[in-house]
């Protein structure tokens, strides 16, 4: 039950959403959106989030609406923290599971200090190439539309800050993690580059975004209970 915020759509409102895994981030603001809409009966009523989540990752969501809708490019900007977990021994060209893995080296002889070495490696301003697989754009084009064309394009390096990144546990190639991280970050291109320093390879097969700044998603709410809250549905015998 959400018993905290107050539809405002005069003064307009921050809400923190729980994104489920399998949404986009356009499905959970389209579900909050059309509650909203019902309410206020404007087609034109403001709602956005301040930076994406992809399907396969779950997590928090700061979406904003009516005036306040003018704060998210502000907030786009603010450190993330995600946990998730990194599988060595295989890559795939997204890299993560929007494409299949394919095996790529040994990883059962790493030790766990090596492990942990490499995660190490990767605090700090780091270089990163962000995957084909993303709505970067290479000369106009978004990298994923290239991608599914066959284009065997590099995207070029940008400058990331890592400001931690910790191994919460190691079971068998199953590495969890924890890493806080600037705008622009992407975790998987961290998951590649660490496979690629283990000499194994690796790829992202868990993700979940746990907090944008000082908000976390522990005060969040999933989409529809969201929805239900703001436009209630009647209740039926």
């Amino acid at each position: 039950m959400i018993d905290t915020h107050v539809f405002d759509p005069v003064g307009g409102g921050l809400i923190l959403v729980d994104k489920p895994l399998g949404w986009t981030s356009f499905d959970a603001v389209s579900k909050i959106r059309g509650a909203m809409r019902s309410v206020v009966q404007r087609r034109n009523f403001k709602v956005g989030h301040a930076g994406t989540l992809d399907p396969l990752a779950s997590g928090l969501l700061i979406m904003a609406y009516g005036p306040r809708t003018k704060e998210l490019p502000h907030l786009t900007g603010l450190e993330k923290t995600y946990t998730g977990t990194i599988t060595l021994g295989s890559t795939t060209p997204s890299y993560d599971l929007e494409t299949t893995p394919e095996l790529a080296g040994e990883w059962a002889h790493l030790s766990e200090t090596e492990v942990r070495e490499a995660f190490a490696r990767f605090i700090g301003e780091v270089d990163q190439r962000p995957p084909l697989y993303s709505a970067k754009r290479h000369k106009g084009e978004r990298g994923y539309h290239l991608a599914r064309e066959g284009a065997q394009i590099e995207m070029p390096a940008v400058k990331v800050l890592i400001t931690s990144l910790e191994v919460t546990a190691i079971r068998g190639a199953e590495v969890d993690f924890e890493v806080h991280v600037s705008k622009g970050t992407y975790i998987r291109s961290l998951a590649h580059d660490i496979g690629q320093v283990l000499g194994c390879g690796a790829h992202l097969s868990a993700l979940r975004r746990t907090a944008i700044g000082p908000y976390s998603v522990a005060d969040a709410h999933f989409p529809v209970d969201w929805a239900q809250h703001i436009a209630p549905l009647p209740d039926r015998d």
